[in-house]
């Protein structure tokens, strides 16, 4: 077929933009609501207008296509309108992790360059000192605006010339705002957590998060209109691109400051909540909650779970409340959640035990993603799906980070041989099911042998007395390292070092068992994941060892 005539125009090729699902969400349901807040809530309309409003108010502040703006909020109204308005105005957003200390925002301020700051003014102490250590490090002073948020905090003292609504009010909502020229453009920039260094600036394209928030609406099955709880912050690679999965379902946007179980169960009840994401210990301070908590919800709430694999006690116990649970996997790199543990109808059948343990794996690619698979990390050949033989998981495709802003070598190194190296080790099942094994840095090698912390955490879960684990590396004179297990138990049971130990030990071959066990609250991310790097350390402290 000769077709070389026929080129792309106005009229058959558009830029790819999540922009477009507030334009559709407002034009066809103009009224219905679309941000629920305390006693606020504003309809589609609305909203669309006040996202236009903050795109023409930071144009005419100066503020010039590629400049970045950052956002320091928790789940409130404004950090929904930020994801549309700064994008609309050619700009680039940036969450903060409002739980991170001045020293590594100042550090992502001034690598990426701020030239505006949103902050809310329960935060603002952290960020003052964090913009003046920019300031210090190089960084132009950047713009401030006050966020305030009077449904629920009251009158706090504020860094910024001016606050919100005024900006807003500078704004006009009927200004033509640029159009996106190149689906390839920066639309946000987000950072890793630094855990093994310098935190790296991922940067997100506008094809690629259009393609992840159709991949969300695909993977769940998302009706029109649904009813989304924001127990997933939004800073967190933009909350896995659900605030525009929300708008191209026209559905309705929750917000929450503050992750509590009271607040989650009583929002879920009163506003028919439909979806929600989270960390492991989201779902399980659910399950845990006093059962007069949890009254009033008699509709079925669609959870997903990312982060460690769901042991079989919250599978249980969410059935038990009516939430079917989803299991999904990614990184920042690939836009929060690329593989799904897709269920097979047989599944349902099954025994809870080996329903769990079918739940737990990491699946398969998620719908518009190319490829996910478990490759041997030197040669680039697929590992065989036999369950046993180790990789690497990479990814290939669409839902791909553009690179690591100003760390050309880093992003080369990730995207070496056309894969994206996630770092996790995993093998795959005869079913094609990715199963991960550990983090390259979290296995930990006892005598010659390796050990995965996941496989050690999976059995410390299956103990009715703990609630939360997690196993690291513990220097050892004569094995090199041995597994240390870090322990929080449910609220009113007991257990002892040696009880845990023997539980283990008949689950597991003997070398895998923790030689020791710490009880205690264990360090979390904002997110709800748990900080192995903080337990490392402690793990290789004299006191950790002693204890």
């Amino acid at each position: 077929m000769q077709d070389a005539d026929l080129t792309p125009n106005a009229a058959n090729h558009a830029p790819l933009t999540p922009l477009i699902f507030l334009d559709h969400a407002a034009d066809v349901y103009p009224n219905h609501v679309a941000v629920i807040h305390g006693s606020l809530q504003r309809n589609w309309a609305q909203t669309r207008e006040r996202c236009r409003r903050l795109a023409s108010a930071l144009r005419r502040r100066g503020l010039v296509r590629g400049d970045v703006v950052a956002v320091m909020l928790p789940n409130v109204p404004a950090m929904v309108e930020a994801h549309f308005g700064v994008p609309m105005a050619g700009l680039v957003l940036n969450t903060l992790n409002t739980r991170l200390d001045a020293e590594a925002l100042a550090y992502m301020l001034q690598h990426g360059g701020a030239k505006a700051v949103l902050v809310d003014p329960e935060l603002s102490a952290t960020m003052k000192q964090a913009i003046a250590l920019a300031v210090d490090q190089g960084l132009a002073p950047p713009w401030v605006v006050d966020v305030p948020d009077p449904e629920f905090v009251a009158d706090l003292p504020g860094i910024g010339p001016m606050d919100y609504e005024a900006l807003l009010a500078e704004g006009d909502a009927d200004e033509a705002l640029p159009a996106v020229q190149d689906e390839w453009d920066a639309l946000s920039l987000n950072y890793t957590s630094g855990t093994t260094g310098k935190p790296k600036g991922v940067v997100y394209s506008h094809r690629g998060a259009y393609i992840n928030a159709i991949s969300n609406v695909l993977e769940w099955d998302m009706p029109r209109h649904p009813v989304y709880l924001w127990t997933l912050p939004m800073f967190h690679c933009n909350g896995w691109c659900f605030p525009w999965t929300v708008a191209a379902r026209a559905g309705v946007n929750v917000c929450l400051r503050k992750v509590e179980a009271s607040a989650i169960l009583e929002r879920i009840a009163r506003h028919g909540v439909t979806h929600y994401c989270g960390a492991p210990i989201v779902h399980s301070l659910l399950v845990h909650a006093p059962s007069e908590l949890k009254g009033g919800i008699t509709h079925t709430v669609r959870a997903m779970v990312a982060g460690a694999a769901p042991p079989a006690a919250m599978i249980e116990g969410l059935e038990a409340m009516g939430f079917e649970l989803t299991h999904t996997y990614g990184l920042t790199e690939v836009y929060g959640p690329a593989t799904v543990c897709a269920k097979q109808d047989a599944w349902t059948a099954l025994p809870l035990p080996e329903r769990a343990r079918l739940n737990a794996r990491q699946g398969v690619r998620y719908h518009l993603q190319n490829a996910a698979t478990v490759r041997d990390p030197q040669t680039l050949q697929e590992v065989p799906h036999d369950g046993q033989t180790l990789g690497e998981i990479m990814f290939r495709g669409n839902i791909m980070m553009k690179g690591y802003l100003g760390s050309p070598e880093d992003t080369a190194r990730a995207f070496h041989g056309g894969w994206f190296h996630s770092g996790d080790l995993a093998v795959v099942d005869p079913d094609g099911y990715i199963k991960i094994k550990d983090r390259s840095k979290d296995v930990i090698i006892s005598g010659g042998e390796n050990i995965s912390s996941i496989e050690v955490e999976d059995v410390l879960y299956r103990h009715p007395a703990v609630m939360v684990a997690a196993v690291v590396a513990m220097p050892d004179p004569k094995w090199g390292e041995t597994p240390c297990a870090f322990v929080e138990l449910k609220q009113g049971r007991t257990a002892t070092e040696d009880e845990i130990v023997a539980f283990c030990k008949a689950h597991l071959a003997g070398f895998k068992a923790p030689r020791k066990v710490v009880f205690g609250e264990l360090p979390k991310t904002s997110t709800g994941k748990i900080q192995k790097y903080a337990l490392r350390a402690l793990a290789r402290s004299r006191d950790a060892i002693d204890l």
